[in-house]
């Protein structure tokens, strides 16, 4: 489908911003359109729901923009991620939290994601709990994009222990990044489905989102900060403790684990679950448990989980 957009009684430069940087921008939520500006006019190609959904979020950019004397890139991501608040979500818990780089709304997905996001407005401290596939890390991630975008916050902090599954840090190849990237990867991926590529290098390059290993932690105070521990099993009880201590004013830690999936020599030097018993009655902490029920990859995946985990009790 095909339709033009014609701009009126406004300068096409004060939409589109300085080299086009706000339009560019807004082109980000709709991947799939093909969207070319000729002076006062906006040409657009592809889906009727894109072009629609364009039309009628674009107007509401012309309508902010008389309101207010400037606009920036910070007000197209408010226009498309700020619009839901937190009571909406304590509410409705599967409101849409952030939109993904294709446009498509990330929202939780059943109601135990549900229960966490709702227990990231009501609680600073969260635990998300269980097996692989129930999006713990993925809705951790989305929650922190979306504050991020709606200026609640400064700074994205993601931290994982490089604990080895099966693997040797040594034997890999480059510098300690090199050695590094592959146990975060997991954490970037999240972030490309959330963040253009190009907007999350650059957020990444000044520091606004940082993606470290655990023993990078020490020693510092996070404030106005979504801070979140993937992989807490693979943590003992002083690390934890350490990284619980980091939480400064106005910040929000998110813990993501597995109980069942211990990567240390010895598994029961995890404090991951003596960590949670010891702090899970305090005002202002939530736990969060997942089940096999709550997985949301693929239909085998909750399969394999249940035979391993029926293996494991033989």
């Amino acid at each position: 489908m095909k339709k033009t957009i014609k701009l009126e009684a406004i300068d096409p430069v004060e939409i589109y911003g300085a080299g086009n940087k706000i339009l560019e921008e807004f082109c980000t939520y709709f991947p799939g359109l093909k969207v070319v500006a000729r002076g006062m006019d906006i040409v657009l190609d592809g889906a009727p729901a894109q072009v629609e959904e364009f039309e009628v979020k674009f107007a509401q950019l012309i309508t902010r923009r008389h309101q207010k004397m400037n606009l920036t890139p910070y007000d197209v991501t408010e226009l498309f991620d700020g619009e839901t608040s937190a009571d909406s979500f304590k509410l409705n818990g599967s409101a849409v939290i952030v939109h993904s780089t294709e446009g498509t709304p990330i929202r939780a997905r059943n109601l135990t994601q549900q229960n966490m996001v709702k227990a990231y407005f009501d609680n600073d401290l969260i635990f998300a709990l269980g097996p692989a596939g129930t999006g713990k890390t993925y809705v951790a991630i989305a929650l922190a994009v979306r504050a991020l975008k709606n200026r609640e916050i400064k700074r994205i902090i993601l931290t994982r222990p490089a604990v080895e599954a099966g693997e040797r840090l040594g034997f890999l190849p480059g510098d300690l990044k090199d050695k590094l990237d592959p146990y975060l990867q997991p954490l970037y991926d999240a972030l490309g489905d959330m963040i253009p590529s190009r907007k999350l290098q650059e957020f990444i390059t000044e520091g606004t989102i940082q993606i470290a290993p655990l023993a990078y932690m020490r020693g510092r105070t996070l404030d106005r900060a979504c801070v979140i521990l993937d992989e807490a099993q693979n943590t003992n009880l002083g690390q934890l403790k350490m990284f619980l201590t980091r939480m400064g004013c106005n910040a929000k830690f998110i813990v993501t684990g597995d109980a069942s999936q211990v990567d240390l020599p010895n598994k029961s030097d995890s404090g991951l679950m003596r960590g949670v018993n010891l702090v899970r009655d305090i005002k202002g902490v939530s736990v969060i448990e997942f089940s096999n029920e709550d997985i949301v990859r693929h239909p085998l995946v909750s399969k394999i989980v249940k035979a391993f985990d029926a293996a494991g009790e033989k």
